[in-house]
């Protein structure tokens, strides 16, 4: 088992992707520690996840809400307690926000959006490192989205939180690389969950014509497969994905299986990172 007698935090593990690393996590041998905000749903993901254990793993669960400091240092340290210590937090806490034209949202519920989005993935990493750096080891994964790397109009705060997720990480890689902790970012692909449910639900004159339609075709399609993301997630907290820092990587796109015979490649490049688009990138002689 690749995550054998390893130990894991999951924010946003009821549902959806979270709850598909939490399976796969558990059935590679990691303790895991789930956390949402429903109880309901936390409480069942826990059974449900724990039925996939495999050796001595443990599953437990944590009502939290990620965008509130006091309940992740509680999630933390409870955490720590329980487990005896922990090598890898999962940040996949997030939702879309509001929908429509920018000026036409309610500013709290977009303020909201990126507080649990971007605060929800800062606020556990800070509640982590003076851990992991003590150990000096330490694997944290940041679950990036479609409005990372293109523009996603009537999404904006998804959009722009998501974007700056991938910006916070590459940073952080920069800040931990010699303290042997890897810090990526993770683009699962077009999922199928309630995310995309939100999308239908909203209809096209709030989300714009291109992405409801786009919507519908994941839907009858069955979108990406999630174990395609989350076997990326197990190979990025495992020994195979070591000295692998500061990278966007796509489980659909990218070849990731085979990243550990270019680590140094990796190292001396943008390869897998956000970068301005300047005119010679494209063929152009002016600029």
């Amino acid at each position: 088992m690749k995550l054998a007698k390893r130990r894991a935090l999951i924010t946003g593990a009821s549902q959806g992707f979270g709850l598909a690393v939490a399976r796969t996590f558990v059935e590679e041998g990691a303790d895991v520690m789930l956390c949402a905000r429903g109880t309901e749903q936390l409480t069942r993901a826990q059974g449900e996840v724990a039925a996939y254990a495999r050796g001595s793993a443990r599953v437990l669960a944590m009502a939290t809400d990620v965008s509130k400091p006091e309940d992740v240092q509680r999630l933390v340290e409870t955490a720590f307690a329980e487990f005896g210590g922990l090598e890898i937090l999962i940040c996949n806490a997030g939702i879309y926000g509001p929908k429509g034209p920018v000026e036409d949202l309610s500013w709290a519920e977009w303020s909201q959006a990126i507080a649990i989005n971007l605060m929800g993935t800062v606020l556990p990493c800070r509640g982590v490192l003076p851990y992991f750096k003590e150990r000096k080891y330490g694997k944290i994964l940041l679950l990036s989205g479609g409005g990372a790397t293109k523009a996603l109009p009537y999404l904006s705060a998804y959009a722009a939180s998501k974007a700056a997720i991938v910006r916070f990480g590459e940073t952080l890689a920069e800040e931990v690389h010699d303290m042997g902790i890897d810090v990526n970012a993770v683009a699962p692909g077009a999922l199928n969950t309630r995310l995309l449910d939100e999308v239908l639900e909203a209809g096209p004159a709030k989300v714009g014509r291109a992405f409801y339609e786009q919507a519908l075709r994941q839907k009858a399609q069955g979108g990406a497969p999630m174990e395609r993301g989350a076997s990326l997630c197990v190979f990025l907290a495992s020994s195979a994905g070591d000295g692998i820092t500061g990278k966007l990587i796509s489980a659909v796109w990218d070849p990731w299986e085979t990243l550990p015979e270019h680590l140094e490649d990796l190292k001396e490049s943008d390869i897998y990172t956000l970068r301005r688009i300047v005119p010679r990138d494209r063929g152009k002689d002016w600029g």
